[in-house]
């Protein structure tokens, strides 16, 4: 896991950067003395976790935390201080961790084993499990997991998006969202993408099919040319 230290005493970053080095998996790849640089050096590193001070020069260890928060995939924090009144502010930003200096090894390594579902590389995983689309309504541009959303439907020009309490239109074709998502799709009508976890049952009438969709009371037209793929696809799920 890649890590920054942030501290502004060298002694300090010396000794995290010797304890870290005891454990395999994690790998320091840089240094900051202040605020300010450990921002520059998380955009331009990219680091998994921030093993960070909270008194510095220029910005203190809580106002980088703040600022990391915003960026779409923020590292994990463990903050590292000599003052165990900062603790109750510094939870308010959402640490990892909180250590006291000078840090012991166990309570390092116990704070690297708890770190988990923080780090970038399992929001990164479960992006892809679940990923986001964007799209525009009422002129303002909005997200939405694809976990949210019934199913895509072409409309003249447009694709028409059905989700949990609502509709838009996207600007992405039917074939795009096919090219990028199709793991997570399925196409059951020229016209017509479902999710595969919206999918409840398929049913036959009269030489018609229909697909049923957890959370949409109506159902959707299965064209005869699509259905063996399509019955194939639920038999197998």
């Amino acid at each position: 896991m890649r890590t920054l230290i942030v501290d502004d005493e060298p002694l300090a970053r010396a000794r995290l950067k010797r304890l870290l080095n005891n454990h395999s998996g994690f790998e320091c790849v840089g240094e900051a003395s202040n605020g300010e640089d450990a921002i520059q050096m998380v955009l331009s590193l990219e680091p998994d976790l921030i093993l960070l001070d909270i008194e510095m020069p220029l910005l203190n260890g809580l106002q980088v935390a703040e600022r990391l928060n915003e960026l779409a995939l923020p590292p994990a924090i463990i903050f590292v201080t000599a003052y165990t009144e900062h603790a109750l502010d510094a939870y308010r930003v959402g640490p990892s961790d909180y250590l006291v200096k000078p840090v012991d090894a166990e309570r390092l390594s116990e704070a690297l084993t708890r770190l988990g579902t923080y780090t970038k590389a399992h929001i990164e995983k479960q992006e892809s499990l679940n990923p986001w689309l964007s799209f525009t309504l009422g002129g303002a541009s909005r997200r939405i997991q694809l976990s949210q959303v019934l199913f895509f439907m072409a409309d003249e020009k447009y694709v028409r998006m059905v989700f949990e309490g609502g509709a838009a239109l996207i600007d992405l074709s039917l074939k795009q969202l096919e090219d990028q998502y199709g793991e997570h799709l399925l196409r059951i009508h020229r016209k017509t993408l479902v999710v595969k976890k919206r999918i409840l049952s398929l049913s036959s009438q009269e030489h018609q099919h229909f697909i049923h969709l957890i959370g949409y009371d109506q159902v959707l037209d299965v064209s005869r040319r699509l259905y063996t793929k399509v019955r194939d696809s639920i038999q197998t799920r």
